[in-house]
């Protein structure tokens, strides 16, 4: 997938568990975008900080009583798309589900999480 400037979306990974990132990534290559991953809270928001991103995939709790929310927040400001993956959706705290982003839950395959995340850079076919 390749915006207008020619250049491949750059999507961000944000989950604690590196087999869950490692196959996020794989999927979001698989989907011709850019993968740029993030173990914890401070690697994700340096990222964000410092590279265009067309998309971004969070998972919600990032262990030691983190969770995404500054990203989310960061992101949403910016007028990025994400999803919050998450297999905590019972406990998941209301600020956390105010976020606006679309919620997936753990376990959804990676290539139907890359492509939620993906769906609001779809363009339009034209006739």
């Amino acid at each position: 997938m390749y915006p207008s400037s020619g250049e491949p979306c750059r999507v961000l990974v944000l989950d604690d568990e590196p087999l869950i990132l490692l196959d996020l990534e794989f999927a979001v290559e698989d989907a011709g975008c850019k993968p740029l991953t993030a173990l914890d809270l401070v690697e994700a928001l340096a990222i964000v900080q410092n590279n265009a991103i067309s998309a971004a995939i969070l998972d919600v709790s990032l262990g030691q009583g983190q969770t995404c929310e500054q990203v989310a927040r960061t992101l949403a400001a910016m007028g990025i798309p994400y999803v919050l993956h998450t297999g905590d959706l019972d406990r998941m705290d209301e600020a956390v589900r105010s976020l606006g982003g679309t919620l997936v839950p753990k376990p959804t395959p990676a290539a139907v999480v890359v492509a939620r995340a993906l769906e609001p850079l779809a363009i339009p076919l034209v006739d």
